[in-house]
């Protein structure tokens, strides 16, 4: 029996971009281009009558732009949309916020070249497949809840609400934790986090919870090059801690967090008393660079039982290796849980392959980390 084609429109305002991103669906045999758009005005007008399993929406566009639109279909019908973004910092910054509002993922804006091109056509239909199989009402939801705590806590007074912080550019920040304040038990551990599809509003969450006193933090969230500048500085403007992506030599310290360069691989190498980050190029591994699995497997070389990891939502099984390399050395491995995920992928296949000691809801998961840190200052690993 046939599998049924998946129905997708393409948007965007440039004819050639939609060309290219229409031929690379066209080339793949369970993928039909069921029509195209210029802008939201006709997005909103072909809806209800092409009916698409998914849509490409670029982010730049004249008379409606990306966010409006986006937020006009989800408020139309529950569809998985992937937003097109260019490599820039507006476009990045963007794109976050198209994430933030209920956007299942994004792609590059492809350009013109052969190199770009092929690249496209392994990536968006991969893209475009996962996408088929969510369900966006259920993302929608968490969503919702997300955005009534934060609505909540900026009632209560709470100054590190994320919502207002997006909502106030400019504003002063959190007071920052300073390293040197940190209890020294707290030096030699290490927190890595691995997230993906979904990870940007999941770690936004996550960092706008979490209070010091707390080991060094290592994140690496699959993003292309140009993305992670913007997200880390999203999370240190909502985030007690010190946060911001990760460079050459970089010190690992209590109370800051490192976000792994998007196109890079991130190390952590002991260099006499200190740990340092090593920011390199090479191959994919596990699909991806910069790769889960190679952060958490250094990270669990170099601090051994002191390494506590958590796998987060997203496609596929970057870190599930690395998980197990952490637990291998002593450590311990939170992950979140399938009801709070907008993709259980990654961590789903850590915790099948026996690799995860405890599994969290996302709105607890600041809670749980921090409950396991003081287990580690106290030398307990048992949850």
């Amino acid at each position: 029996m046939a599998l049924r084609e998946i129905r997708v429109l393409v948007v965007d305002d440039s004819a050639v971009v939609r060309s290219i991103i229409a031929d690379s669906i066209a080339a793949t045999p369970d993928m039909k281009v069921v029509a195209t758009a210029g802008d939201g005005r006709q997005v909103m007008e072909i809806l209800d009558a092409v009916r698409p399993d998914v849509i490409t929406l670029d982010i730049q566009m004249p008379n409606m732009d990306g966010l409006a639109t986006l937020d006009a279909i989800l408020a139309r019908r529950p569809i998985p949309v992937i937003m097109v973004s260019s490599l820039t910092k507006v476009g990045a910054e963007i794109t976050l916020d198209a994430l933030d509002r209920g956007a299942v993922d994004y792609l590059e804006k492809p350009d013109y070249g052969a190199r770009t091109r092929a690249a496209l056509r392994e990536e968006l239909p991969r893209k475009i497949r996962a996408a088929a199989g969510l369900d966006v009402e259920r993302i929608l939801q968490i969503r919702r809840r997300r955005k009534q705590r934060r609505a909540e806590a900026e009632k209560s007074g709470d100054s590190a609400s994320a919502k207002a912080v997006f909502e106030r550019r400019g504003a002063s920040r959190p007071e920052k934790a300073d390293a040197a304040s940190c209890p020294p038990e707290l030096a030699d551990k290490v927190i890595a986090i691995g997230i993906s599809t979904g990870g940007p509003p999941a770690l936004a969450e996550l960092f706008a919870a979490l209070r010091p006193p707390l080991p060094p933090i290592v994140v690496v969230q699959h993003m292309p090059p140009s993305f992670t500048k913007p997200l880390a500085w999203r999370l240190d403007a909502l985030s007690p801690l010190a946060i911001k992506e990760a460079a050459q030599g970089d010190p690992v310290l209590p109370n800051h967090a490192l976000i792994a360069p998007g196109g890079k691989h991130l190390q952590l190498r002991r260099v006499g008393q200190a740990v340092k980050a090593v920011v390199r190029d090479g191959s994919p591994v596990s699909g991806h660079k910069p790769s889960v699995d190679v952060m958490m497997q250094s990270a669990a070389e170099v601090f051994g039982s002191g390494c506590l990891g958590v796998i987060m939502t997203g496609m596929g099984r970057d870190g599930a290796n690395g998980c197990r390399a952490i637990r291998a050395a002593g450590g311990y491995v939170l992950g979140q849980d399938e009801a709070t995920s907008d993709v259980y992928g990654m961590n789903k296949v850590a915790f099948v392959e026996g690799h995860v000691d405890r599994q969290f809801a996302l709105d607890e998961a600041a809670a749980v980390i921090m409950q396991q840190v003081r287990r580690l200052r106290s030398g307990i690993t048992a949850a």
